[in-house]
Parts: structure tokens; C-alpha cells; sequence
């Protein structure tokens, strides 16, 4: 064998993680012929097809797979070396990201990142898309989303998992006739009607909760979006549960008020999901670094210890 070019070790790594020579060259800032010249390098230097053409993209052969963790990993290191020394104006960059959250993200989340990228990086913008739990590493990975942020744990060699906070649940009512004090029974949460969201996010927990304590029967309203149960609670004496830092921000624009439920549940941790980081691009890279410093500001009354949480 010849030497070997580490460009094409990028190459690799890319078409692997995309399984599309489009987002390949997108991400690498070169044209398609540029990527499947490469790739054809590649294939003669490990005497290897690589990838077969399907439906959907390109799929690695076992041959691939074999070359992709040794591939990925040198990458990285070499990368986290040699970008110790970079120097990135936020300041001055400009560039557009798609990136995709829930409801809650984007009535939580999004206005935080938001007003952050106005003082750090005035000339980025956002594209926001719905996610999509069944699709979203997919999106990744083609290159559709640069990043998304998701309650569901998604397990993929493809992508990496960074855990920006822990939140609890709290029942959220308005104006209601029969819950008054801070606190609810078992006995007040079975006699009461409920509001659930059953949807494409992925956010499966309240619902999950009112099955283990065999209160199913008793949700009056299904709906699809979080957004709309502090409207749905104002005109009506439905309850619902929530998560708690959503529940706060509610309780800032509607007459809504959070009340402790009588059992123990189990913190969720909301977490960001990217590329690794030797397929980012440069401002993938700013992206990423940033979205987790902002959003992983956010404590939750989760993360506080007994004493200072909220109730």
C-alpha cells in the first residue's frame, strides 16, 4: 500500500456516520465529484467496496466496519491536539443552524439559546424543527440537523450524548375548585380528570406514571403538544403533569400553579445530540460547545438539594 492521505480518513469517517456523499461534502465545504473521488481513492487503497448504494444512502460493508472505531478515534485525538491551539471569533462568524426541540424545548429552551446568540454571535440564526423521536439521529446524521436536544435516551455509535440537566415532575393546575393546598393526595390525583401529551416527542413519562398508578381511565384529554396544557388548564378543572423547570416558566404567563405529587419520581436528564466531534464542522463545533454551556446553565429544582428545592 501507498501512503495514506489523512483527508480521506475524514472522508471515510463522514460517508460512514452520513451514509450520504451530499452531506459528506457539505460538512467538508466541497463539491459531490471531490467526495466520490476520495472514495474511490478509498476503495483502492483498502481494497474494499466500503459502501453499497441503497434507497436511502450508503451502506458500509462489513469491511467498513471494521476500519470506522480505529478511523474515528485516531481523528479525535489528532483533532483535540491540534485544535488546542484555535483561535474562534464567535463574534464576527455568521452561519445559519437547524436544529430540532420538542414543545417544551422551544417554549423552555429556545429563547435562552436564543437571546444568548444575540450578545455572543450576532450573525447566527436558527432554523428550529420539530423533533422527531423516531427520526431525529437520522437527521443527524444526513446532515438535515446540525444538532437536537431530547428527553428519550438514544443510543447511537453514530452520534454523542451530552447531558445538559436533570428535572423532576410536579401536577400543574389552574383556578381549580377541589386542589388547594401545595400538596395532593393519591386518593385527590385518581379523583381528578387528566391532560396528557402523546406525540412524536418522545416525552412519555407523565402518561408513564398515570399507567403505573392505574390511572389511565381517568386522562379526559390526549393531546399532542405541551404548549397547549396551560390554555386547556385555565378553562377547565383538568390537571396534568409536568416537568418541573416547564411547569415554572408556565406559571410566568398563565394563572397556573405547581403542586407536589404524592409519590417519588424519577429525574429525567435532558441531554444534546451531535455529530462526533471529529465530523463536525468548525461551527458545528462552536454550536455544540455552545448549546451546552447555555442550556447546561439551566438547574433545575432536581439538581438542589432538599433544602433549597422549591415547593
Amino acid at each position: 500500500m501507498g501512503s495514506f492521505d489523512l483527508n480521506l480518513a475524514r472522508v471515510f469517517v463522514l460517508l460512514y456516520e452520513t451514509g450520504s456523499v451530499t452531506a459528506t461534502a457539505e460538512t467538508l465545504h466541497v463539491t459531490q465529484p471531490t467526495v466520490s473521488y476520495s472514495l474511490g481513492k478509498l476503495r483502492r487503497h483498502f481494497d474494499d467496496e466500503l459502501f453499497r448504494r441503497n434507497g436511502r444512502g450508503l451502506t458500509p460493508t462489513a469491511g467498513a466496519r471494521r476500519l470506522y472505531l480505529p478511523l474515528q478515534r485516531a481523528l479525535a485525538e489528532i483533532d483535540g491536539t491540534v485544535r488546542q491551539g484555535d483561535l474562534f471569533d464567535a463574534g464576527t462568524m455568521s452561519g445559519r443552524f437547524t436544529i430540532a426541540l420538542s414543545d417544551l424545548g422551544e417554549a423552555t429552551l429556545l429563547p435562552r439559546l436564543v437571546a444568548a446568540a444575540r450578545e455572543r454571535a450576532p450573525g447566527v440564526s436558527f432554523t428550529v424543527r420539530p423533533f422527531d423521536v423516531e427520526d431525529a439521529e437520522g437527521q443527524l446524521r444526513r446532515g438535515d440537523l446540525d444538532a437536537f436536544v431530547a428527553t428519550p435516551v438514544i443510543t447511537s455509535h453514530l452520534t454523542v450524548r451530552i447531558p445538559l440537566f436533570r428535572e423532576r415532575y410536579v401536577l400543574m393546575v389552574a383556578d381549580h375548585p377541589r386542589v388547594r393546598g401545595d400538596a395532593v393526595t393519591a386518593e385527590d390525583l385518581a379523583a381528578e380528570h387528566h391532560a396528557t401529551v402523546f406525540g412524536p416527542s418522545g416525552h412519555v413519562t407523565p402518561r408513564a406514571l398515570l399507567g403505573a398508578h392505574g390511572l389511565l381511565e381517568r386522562v379526559a384529554v390526549d393531546a399532542t403538544r405541551f404548549s397547549m396544557l396551560p390554555y386547556l388548564l385555565e378553562q377547565t378543572d383538568l390537571v396534568a403533569i409536568v416537568p418541573e423547570y416547564v411547569g415554572e416558566v408556565f406559571t410566568a404567563s398563565h394563572r397556573v400553579r405547581l403542586v407536589r405529587l404524592p409519590f417519588e419520581t424519577e429525574p429525567i436528564e435532558i441531554a444534546l445530540y451531535a455529530r462526533h466531534e471529529s465530523s463536525r464542522s468548525p461551527a458545528q463545533r462552536w454550536l455544540v460547545q455552545f448549546m451546552a454551556e447555555v442550556l447546561g446553565e439551566q438547574v433545575s429544582p432536581a439538581q438542589l438539594p432538599p433544602s433549597a428545592a422549591v415547593t
